[in-house]
């Protein structure tokens, strides 16, 4: 069964940056399509940022477009999402899933397996 684990949540101030990790123990990591995901306290979870197999074909959500970028490196079977000029409005638990397709999904039901959770928390 795949296995994700991700690294590199914390608190941080406004206006600062984090960059999230995930590492896969799966095989096929170059052939799957992977999102992050997050959800805040009462409120539903969101796609945040996904990428197709290649990396190619990227897909941010509109309120963190031109702040958050995602990228992988199959070799190394990691997804990235580096967060710069963060919001307060930002602060929730943040996921890496593995969608069952190579093509990007940002449909949290075509993901089929997740990683644990990592808080991030922007704060003064």
């Amino acid at each position: 069964q795949e296995q994700l684990v991700e690294s590199g949540g914390g608190l941080v101030e406004p206006g600062g940056s984090l960059r999230l990790s995930c590492v896969a123990s799966t095989n096929d990591f170059s052939n799957t399509a992977m999102g992050w995901l997050r959800q805040a306290p009462g409120k539903e979870r969101e796609t945040v940022a996904a990428i197709d197999w290649s990396g190619a074909s990227t897909f941010h959500l509109s309120s963190v477009r031109g702040r958050f970028t995602v990228t992988r490196d199959n070799a190394k079977k990691t997804v990235y999402l580096q967060m710069d000029n963060l919001k307060p409005e930002d602060t929730a638990v943040y996921y890496c899933a593995a969608a069952s397709t190579k093509m990007i999904t940002i449909t949290a039901a075509s993901y089929s397996y997740w990683g644990q959770g990592i808080q991030v928390t922007v704060s003064s």
